[in-house]
């Protein structure tokens, strides 16, 4: 999408973990309606990231600008409210609790009835998967279907932009394929996504515009396409030589 205002600004964030700098100076826009990915190595500050965004994790230093408004330290459950949601990594279902039920909990703060029994109906549209295994506990699902459940449940709270960590992590090359096919059609639906990812090359092959971690520092931007043909990147990141 072209022309796209910025959803998201991130500006000169330094993040922490006790004396350990996590974050240093790091500057991003999510434009909206479009899928931005951060990439880089283990350790390279991208999960941080997320958790600075989401209120996990306040900064030391910088702002947070969410549709004009500074959110920085702002509680998980107001940036819920606002149109923020996450499906963290390792996706975190309620184990206990079945398809159904964990579906209704990413619709807690919504009173909306009726267009929640909608979405319903439009999340099992989605991933026909869930439909029919909507009275089995989340915990016996496959790892594909858990992340499945874990992006439907994001996407009952209705967020305007929605945040992912890993997506591909631990999936088989086939859910890896469904899931990818599934953060498209999120987006193309209207769903602005900033999504963290370790699989370079299925990222930017749906992105638009991507940004590159190295030790807490963004040390490549650029469209996703660009980053697909960078040299720096096809060795560092893409498994080229």
């Amino acid at each position: 999408m072209n022309n796209s205002q910025p959803i998201l600004k991130l500006e000169n964030i330094n993040a922490f973990y006790g004396q350990i700098q996590v974050l240093r100076e790091v500057s991003m826009t999510i434009n909206e309606g479009q899928i931005t990915c951060l990439l880089g190595g283990n350790a390279s500050g991208k999960s941080t990231t997320l958790r600075t965004i989401s209120g996990m994790l306040i900064p030391k230093h910088g702002r947070i600008i969410y549709q004009g408004e500074d959110i920085t330290g702002m509680s998980t459950t107001k940036m819920v409210e606002r149109g923020i949601s996450m499906v963290p990594e390792n996706r975190r279902i309620f184990s206990r609790m079945t398809v159904k039920e964990n579906l209704e909990m990413g619709a807690f703060l919504r009173q909306d009835k009726q267009n929640i029994r909608n979405d319903m109906e439009k999340m099992l549209d989605l991933f026909p998967r869930l439909k029919e295994r909507l009275k089995q506990l989340g915990g016996t699902m496959s790892g594909g279907e858990q992340q499945m459940l874990a992006m439907a449940r994001a996407l009952m709270s209705r967020p305007t932009l929605l945040l992912m960590d890993e997506p591909s992590m631990g999936l088989s090359p086939l859910f890896v394929q469904q899931v990818f096919k599934i953060i498209e059609e999120i987006n193309q639906q209207g769903t602005t996504i900033f999504m963290v990812e370790q699989n370079a090359n299925m990222a930017l092959s749906i992105a638009d515009y991507g940004y590159v971690l190295q030790t807490g520092a963004v040390v490549l931007k650029d469209t996703a396409h660009r980053l697909q043909n960078n040299s720096m990147m096809r060795q560092a990141y893409l498994g080229e030589t």
